[in-house]
């Protein structure tokens, strides 16, 4: 109820830009996924954001132990025995000359390399369990059920699904509790009153793989953990104990039934009802025992309630009367992607690449990642859904401070691949990234332009002057070009160049300008002064390198688009007009230049994820609108089924900052920016759209 009172007050700041009346709810349901069989890499989800159930094709985890994850489920493996290397505080790791003197940074040091690692491994984000269908004993196999369907009603949040074992119909309800951690079933089925229908709950040891995908945990290392269980009339507990991590499952069911477990040589317990031929019971994850139940009648007017209010409020585009093919498959991913971006990437924390699906990076989040997981949620006028998570920079201040500080920098210096604690794992790109550090001006402009007041200014202004301050000292004054440069050492967003090398990177000096910018922009709108140090970098900062008339790398980059190496991974100079508006220097010849030669020559089967939204708003920008749209569908920029972001090669799959990144840039199509507002779409397509802003 909490959400859909705070969704409700938004609406009422929401202004549509369109009179059209969308019935939002049919275009929603037209793209509910429907399977067949089970996917061997990706679930159907139900959750909340800060809980998540991966379910097969039985609305369960019956044949594939998809993922029940959560934003609290975190757990430390034990620590090296190493002497010397017995704790955190025994990590040091290297000191780097840097302009002139020595400065230290967390990178994993050869002197000591257990410590090291385990700072990179730890915590890791837990798989809580699994539940499947029991079938009496028997051994049964997915192609042992027959007339399979399965289908997710977006605009409900329910997984309903149907088929035929032993010549009788099953039919399962999954759904997921708005704002407990709590899965609920209604499961519907004649085999349920001969016993020959329950349920199993399993329960996975963690591990310390940095991917651990398409499935989390390892289910044979029994005696490496504990489970026990409790019992009273209609509701029972599972206590999971794992090293010094312990967390609870609690169970009612609504009529007779019996729980016995763990079976012989398992974590597994098996739940049967008797005597009916229905049963529903729901499972609640909790860090501690709290014995809250939910029955499943509240889990299904909850879920219900909130998805209702999720799609009505904020922004929303039809694009179901356009005859083209491609606008289609735009709609179907904007569709899934609002359903599972919801689910995966709205919780407490920033979100990893894989959301609440599998773990990449040790279950970890990327802060250089958070502005394109979520800023979205602000250009869709969802700001509610933002809030939940942006408190993070409040949180992490005092350890950034404390980054910056160690190092001889003002101000705070963000972190990378981070765990709830605010801590940044060691890594030599982990240190040396610094396309992070101006992400919260761009978070806070774009709340501004929606919500300009006063409680705005004073909410971000700590966190922008800090942020500022540090921007500011990280900048070196070349005393022979008579500018401030960025770095060495220092890695750029495609991080694949040398780091004792790259300087003035385009993106990231653009980034610097942008963010001085709105740093002094806050302080006049409060009518405060603006720093003379701020003034002083924002006017000399290095200019954006120019190399052949187009926008390279970094300055002085060798062979700049002659070595192959230079055209891979992410080509972040679209980013400069596109993601971002001009900043001061800015060429737009230059810049048409640097996109002609990314369209002709840059390696697309080396992008993944954001690089095709970011070309599409490149293009926009640039008044090409049928290019967006190819960047959009692009043959390497694929969701699969159910709307889940296809990985690729490079990383795995799901890869939500895809999903995100689309929702972005078609903002950006469906509102245009300062001086060219309105649609950006092809001119045949028949568009319609509703609350979006215009961007900056």
């Amino acid at each position: 109820m909490y959400h859909i009172l705070i969704i409700l007050a938004f609406m009422r700041l929401i202004v549509a830009t369109s009179t059209a009346g969308i019935n939002r709810r049919h275009v929603v349901q037209t793209f509910n996924p429907v399977r067949n069989v089970s996917s061997d890499t990706t679930p159907m989800q139900v959750g909340n954001g800060n809980f998540a159930f991966g379910a097969d094709i039985t609305g369960m985890q019956t044949f594939q132990p998809f993922g029940i994850l959560s934003s609290w489920g975190w757990h430390n493996a034990s620590l090296p025995t190493e002497p010397g290397e017995t704790a955190p505080e025994d990590f040091y790791g290297v000191d780097m000359w840097t302009h002139g003197r020595l400065v230290n940074y967390d990178q994993p040091n050869a002197s000591e390399p257990d410590i090291s690692q385990w700072m990179i491994a730890n915590p890791q984000r837990i798989n809580l369990g699994r539940i499947g269908l029991y079938f009496g004993g028997q051994e049964v196999v997915e192609e042992d059920l027959l007339e399979k369907i399965q289908t997710l009603d977006l605009y409900t949040g329910t997984i309903t699904s149907r088929f035929k074992f032993n010549g009788s119909e099953v039919i399962v309800k999954t759904r997921a509790d708005a704002d407990s951690d709590t899965v609920a079933f209604d499961i519907t089925s004649s085999l349920l009153i001969s016993g020959n229908l329950g349920v199993f709950f399993d329960y996975p040891y963690s591990d310390t793989l940095k991917f651990d995908a398409p499935f989390v945990g390892i289910w044979n290392a029994t005696h490496s953990h504990e489970t026990r269980l409790s019992v009273e009339k209609s509701r029972a507990q599972i206590q999971h104990t794992l090293d010094e991590t312990s967390y609870f499952t609690e169970i009612q069911w609504d009529r007779e039934a019996s729980i016995v477990g763990p079976l012989s040589s398992t974590h597994r317990y098996v739940l049967t009802p008797v005597s009916s031929t229905t049963f529903s019971f729901t499972a609640t994850y909790t860090p501690s025992s709290s014995h809250t139940l939910v029955d499943t009648l509240s889990v299904a007017r909850a879920s219900e309630a909130w998805w209702e209010n999720y799609w009505e409020a904020g922004a929303f585009i039809d694009l179901t009367e356009t005859e083209d093919a491609r606008a289609t498959e735009i709609q179907r991913r904007i569709i899934s992607s609002q359903y599972l971006l919801a689910v995966n990437e709205a919780g407490k924390d920033p979100p990893q690449e894989s959301g609440l699906v599998n773990n990449g990076w040790y279950g970890k989040f990327h802060l250089e990642m958070y502005l394109w997981h979520s800023v979205h949620w602000t250009r869709w006028n969802k700001q509610w859904m933002l809030e939940r998570s942006i408190n993070v920079y409040n949180r992490f201040l005092p350890s950034s401070v404390e980054r910056a500080r160690n190092q001889g920098y003002s101000g705070a210096r963000w972190g990378k691949m981070s765990d709830p604690t605010g801590r940044s794992a060691p890594g030599v790109i982990n240190s040396l990234l610094i396309w992070q550090q101006p992400h919260p001006f761009y978070f806070a402009e774009l709340e501004y332009r929606n919500t300009p007041t006063i409680e705005t200014l004073r909410k971000w202004d700590d966190i922008l002057t800090h942020t500022a301050d540090f921007m500011v000292s990280f900048a070196f004054w070349n005393t022979t070009t008579g500018v401030y440069d960025l770095g060495p050492p220092m890695y750029p967003v495609s991080e694949n160049t040398d780091f004792n090398t790259t300087t003035n990177p385009a993106f990231e000096l653009a980034q610097w300008r942008f963010g001085l910018d709105v740093a002094a922009k806050w302080k006049t709108r409060q009518g405060l002064p603006v720093p003379t140090n701020w003034i002083e970098v924002h006017d000399n900062l290095a200019p954006l390198p120019v190399s052949n008339e187009t926008y390279p790398i970094y300055e002085r980059i060798p062979n700049m688009w002659i070595d192959p190496t230079t055209l891979q991974d992410h080509p972040a100079m679209a980013g400069i007009y596109g993601l971002l508006p001009p900043t001061p220097g800015f060429n737009l010849t230059i810049m048409k230049n640097t996109a002609a030669r990314i369209w002709a020559e840059w390696e697309f089967d080396d992008l993944y994820g954001w690089d095709f939204p970011m070309l599409a708003m490149n293009a926009a920008r640039l008044h090409n609108p049928d290019k967006a749209i190819a960047f959009l569908t692009h043959e390497y920029f694929q969701f699969d089924d159910v709307g889940m972001p296809i990985g690729g090669t490079i990383v795995p799959t799901p890869y939500f900052p895809a999903s995100s990144s689309l929702l972005l840039a078609v903002a950006m199509l469906a509102s245009g920016w300062d001086g060219h507002p309105g649609q950006h779409f092809p001119e045949k397509w028949v568009v319609k759209t509703e609350g979006f802003n215009v961007t900056f």
